[in-house]
């Protein structure tokens, strides 16, 4: 087996490792029904934290396994409440540890909680006027008047503290993945890699952007 083929493994059982993590964060802690029908779970402290060591795109495909374990085991919103939650969990991932995966420093990191956290409230705000009048029942006017004392606060809080349980958590777990040889002692990103992976970001953001805008404005036409 070469070096290379050896690390990939070790890349697996840690990204599996941490995804484990995620989901037992997601059915352990999580604080369910706040305002009615939203959940807050920490387990995008751990998904950030495995999107910083392995790339954006690592980071995504963790989230995804996670939301769908939820949906199937804990979660009683379906198809809809795993969509959500795959957003929030992917764009803030996904959006934190581009940015951070470039340049590996303190600044890059707090830049890209901050780009995901902004990212993630204004994708959820835009999500949820289109998404939850059809989980819930409640016209999209009440929704609209939700934003303000709900959603915001709601969503900003989120982020807040998952960025900064990320902040607090992410050299510990780093050092305990380097001490069990799972992850390499210096870490450093291959430029193709991150090439590849702020491509993907950039091409899947762009698209979930410009459907959520599509959607909105259909939607604001009274064509959906």
């Amino acid at each position: 087996m070469t070096t290379k083929q050896s690390m990939n493994i070790r890349t697996l059982c840690s990204m599996a490792m941490l995804t484990a993590i995620a989901i037992a964060a997601d059915l352990l802690l999580r604080l369910p029904n706040i305002g009615g029908f939203l959940t807050y779970e920490p387990k995008d402290v751990v998904l950030t934290i495995g999107g910083f060591i392995f790339g954006p795109v690592q980071g995504i495909i963790m989230s995804l396994v996670v939301c769908l374990v939820e949906m199937i085991t804990i979660s009683s919103s379906g198809l809809i409440g795993c969509t959500m939650n795959f957003l929030a969990s992917a764009v803030f991932v996904g959006v934190a540890s581009t940015v951070y995966y470039r340049r590996k420093t303190l600044s890059r990191a707090i830049i890209g909680l901050v780009c995901g956290s902004l990212s993630m409230i204004i994708i959820m705000l835009l999500w949820n006027y289109i998404l939850t009048p059809i989980y819930t029942g409640m016209p999209r006017e009440a929704i609209l008047d939700m934003f303000l004392p709900l959603l915001i606060p709601f969503n900003a809080i989120k982020a807040a503290l998952n960025s900064a349980l990320t902040l607090l958590l992410y050299k510990g777990v780093v050092t305990a993945l380097r001490k069990a040889r799972l992850i390499p002692t210096r870490e450093s990103a291959d430029n193709e890699e991150m090439k590849r992976s702020n491509t993907f970001i950039i091409v899947a953001v762009s698209a979930l952007i410009t459907i959520t805008l599509i959607l909105t404005l259909l939607i604001f036409a009274d064509i959906l």
